[in-house]
């Protein structure tokens, strides 16, 4: 040791040994792991019986100060204790070499700083540097037991607090994803409720956002994403709640106004879903008001063209006609598959998204 030494005090610390009381065998802080770092070994071994004879059995000593930073990551310790002047490495320099794995640690990590030098400038260094509390020698036992049964209990309640942050914020999110899963059932029963006017079976959009999410892995999109289009799509045509039996169940052909009637399906859905909170509705709201728009700009009702059509409502454009064709509708019979994907294909270029329309090849539906 350099300034502080202390000569004779290990007796003196020795002797205070016996008056360590010993904890509860059931105290949980007695199984905490405590790493010294100190150049004078003998002080090691009385730190180590000091601390054993109040219960704490999971103590490992450095008496290289240089090794600290990969004893420390081996251990991964519950407190650090560091004697603040060594031979070349200062405990200020363990301090600074242990930081970047305190920091990967994540959680409250306190460090005891012991010291014959009882200066206040000595303290300020300490506790400046990241020390959590600071202990001057010669000590007792059992004033270093209290200390750091201190330091530990904020160690152990810093880690239930934050323990019990991650329950909450883990509680607060599956509340949102049961919010999201009540919302998104409220408006796909809407959805077929509107469906069971103009498809006996009500099975379209369910169809729909099937095909919409092979499409969407056909395109290699991010997984989650495709999850959410599999559970939005099924809502493109919510709006048709609002366009009267009259225009939407006719079998003859539309007049003018009865078509651009029907036209608002678009907007009437995007309505009931603008400002949702979730992604997902928010999702769905662009796919129910531009799943209508063609690539060539020719569509309803912004007349949007290309790129400017989001991806989602691309993609269940090409799902919707398909499944429209292939199945029998109020004003037409099904065609067959092959004659549908036909028409798909055809249209590649024109009513829909080239790359949309060749990953739908790729499928064979």
């Amino acid at each position: 040791m350099r300034p502080g030494a202390f000569g004779c005090t290990i007796c003196t610390i020795v002797a205070s040994v016996a008056r360590s009381e010993p904890m509860r065998d059931d105290d949980p802080l007695l199984n905490a792991r405590i790493l010294a770092v100190d150049d004078d070994a003998a002080l090691l071994n009385v730190m180590r019986h000091q601390l054993a004879a109040a219960g704490y059995t999971a103590f490992y000593a450095v008496p290289d100060a240089a090794s600290a930073p990969a004893r420390f990551r081996e251990v991964r310790p519950d407190l650090v204790v560091v004697d603040l002047h060594m031979g070349a490495v200062s405990g200020l320099d363990v301090i600074a070499s242990l930081g970047p794995a305190i920091a990967a640690e994540g959680l409250y990590l306190p460090v005891l700083m012991v010291s014959g030098d009882l200066t206040a400038d000595a303290r300020r260094q300490a506790l400046s540097r990241g020390a959590r509390d600071f202990l001057s020698k010669p000590y007792d036992a059992d004033e270093l037991v209290l200390r750091i049964r201190n330091l530990l209990e904020m160690r152990f309640l810093h880690g239930e607090v934050r323990a019990q942050n991650r329950s909450l914020e883990e509680k607060v999110r599956e509340r949102t994803r049961e919010l999201d899963r009540a919302n998104l059932e409220v408006l796909e029963r809407l959805a077929r409720a509107g469906e069971y006017r103009d498809d006996q079976t009500g099975h379209h959009t369910r169809r729909v956002g099937e095909l919409a999410a092979r499409i969407g892995f056909a395109l290699e999109l991010p997984a989650d994403l495709v999850g959410m289009l599999r559970m939005a799509a099924p809502l493109h045509d919510l709006g048709k709640i609002g366009i009267p039996d009259a225009v939407l169940l006719k079998p003859e052909r539309l007049t003018e106004e009865e078509r651009a009637c029907m036209q608002t399906h678009t907007t009437i859905g995007a309505g009931i879903l603008s400002l949702g909170a979730s992604p997902m509705v928010r999702l769905a709201e662009r796919i129910a008001l531009s799943h209508h728009e063609r690539w060539d700009g020719g569509g309803y009702p912004q007349g949007l063209a290309g790129e400017e059509i989001p991806l989602e409502a691309r993609i269940v454009a090409v799902a919707d006609v398909f499944d429209a064709l292939s199945h029998d509708r109020p004003y037409r019979a099904a065609l067959p598959a092959a004659e549908a994907i036909a028409r798909i294909e055809g249209s590649a270029g024109t009513h829909f998204d080239p790359a949309v329309a060749g990953a739908f090849l790729r499928l064979r539906p």
